[in-house]
């Protein structure tokens, strides 16, 4: 639900979204808030009461859009209505798996200008949802952050279940961990004076995958040092 749908098709209809899409696998819908506008000019903002700067998003285009989204929701389907706002809670990998396990239908309203009526959010919305600590000037980028992180965890999306287990903040699904993951390599073996690691290419598999978490631990300890506080396995000190 946006303003600028346009937006939102540029993002999710390129690249691995837009050929889930294609395939069947996923369904993203824009819905324009301003094709349910009553006012002739199609205006959905005015200026907020008690005075403030900018303008603020009417409640009855947004909550009008939302009643048309939901007749689209198939009878029994579990569906949630999230709004992005600095306000929400931070949006993780666990909250994308979350949604992505739990929903069939996920409903994103994309707010602009000053933001949206209250009244509207209190009438439709389910959760907020922050994609970090600061103000953009809509919702629509936050909103294709969701998507993305939500379409690429459902079955057939990406070629395996594997390559979204074994990636950053999942590096050991399995073992519980939370570590970035270990640097990759491709060819050329050297380039510009810097060697692809001989243990890469030794074939020799078990010592690959201890090479791989131990680079994991230093990446996680050298740049996000907070995600090993969470590390479930006792490597906090590892070395």
């Amino acid at each position: 639900m946006t303003l600028f749908p346009e937006t939102v098709r540029a993002v999710l209809d390129s690249s691995i979204t837009g050929r889930a899409q294609s395939a069947g696998i996923i369904e993203i819908n824009t819905y324009n808030i301003r094709d349910f506008s009553r006012d002739k000019h199609r205006r959905v903002d005015d200026t907020p009461y008690g005075g403030g700067f900018g303008m603020l998003m009417m409640p009855e285009p947004v909550v009008e859009c939302h009643d048309a989204v939901m007749k689209t929701v198939p009878e029994g389907a579990r569906a949630i209505t999230l709004y992005m706002s600095p306000k929400g809670k931070l949006f993780t990998e666990e909250k994308a798996r979350e949604l992505a396990e739990n929903y069939d239908d996920i409903i994103i309203l994309c707010g602009h200008y000053e933001g949206v009526d209250r009244r509207a959010l209190d009438l439709t919305v389910d959760e907020y949802v922050s994609v970090g600590d600061y103000v953009l000037t809509g919702g629509e980028i936050p909103a294709c952050i969701i998507a993305d992180a939500v379409s690429r965890l459902v079955d057939g999306v990406l070629a395996d279940p594997e390559c979204y287990k074994n990636e950053s903040l999942g590096f050991s699904e399995s073992e519980g961990s939370r570590l970035l993951e270990y640097p990759q390599y491709t060819r050329p073996p050297e380039f510009r004076g810097l060697r692809v690691p001989e243990i890469l290419l030794s074939g020799n598999h078990e010592k690959i995958d201890e090479w791989r978490r131990q680079e994991a631990v230093r990446d996680t300890a050298r740049l996000r040092p907070d995600l090993l506080l969470h590390d479930k396995n006792g490597v906090n000190g590892e070395k």
